[in-house]
């Protein structure tokens, strides 16, 4: 699809949409509404996310989780797909942990993320995970899948919601 038909499909979506939400909630103020293209403080997300933290969390160590702690991250990153922490203890706390040990549970759960592949670090003034490096969430799925390490219910889930949007990182090579 070229650039022409993505806009003329998104239009049409849109178009859609806005008519089946004003028959549905004709009264509706807008401005109750969070829209991303007039808030400040958005982030874009890919669709499948869902089915990606549940891999992610299939592939952690047992009862350690690291679906809030990527989110987290995602929330922060820019188009550079480079995430620089200057305060750990944020971090901790924007991925669900709190008390004495909520830095070093947020740091074992960025190991895990960086030993499956999903994310690169790098030390600084901030300590062990003072600059992030993102990689595209699909392609580290690929290769834990290449290695057998994703059940094929999980991965066939995600693969079908990818071409349901159009995405086609999972695609073999």
């Amino acid at each position: 699809m070229n650039i022409k038909q993505t806009r003329v499909r998104a239009s049409k979506i849109k178009s859609k949409n806005l008519a089946l939400r004003k028959q549905l909630w004709p009264k509706l103020d807008s401005d109750l509404l969070w829209d991303r293209t007039q808030q400040k403080g958005f982030t874009t997300i890919p669709r499948p996310m869902p089915y990606i933290l549940q891999i992610m969390d299939q592939l952690a160590p047992k009862g350690k989780p690291v679906s809030e702690t990527y989110l987290s991250l995602w929330c922060r990153v820019f188009d550079e797909s480079l995430v620089v922490i200057q305060n750990p203890a944020e971090l901790a706390f924007e991925s669900g942990f709190s008390g004495q040990r909520a830095v070093t549970t947020w740091a074992s759960r960025m190991s895990s993320l960086e030993s499956m592949g999903f994310i690169s670090t790098k030390e600084g003034a901030s300590g062990r995970y003072n600059y992030v490096l993102l990689y595209n969430p699909y392609i580290a799925i690929k290769k834990q899948r290449a290695a057998k390490k994703i059940q094929d219910t999980q991965f066939n889930a995600l693969f079908a919601r990818a071409q349901d949007v159009g995405a086609t990182d999972l695609l073999e090579d």
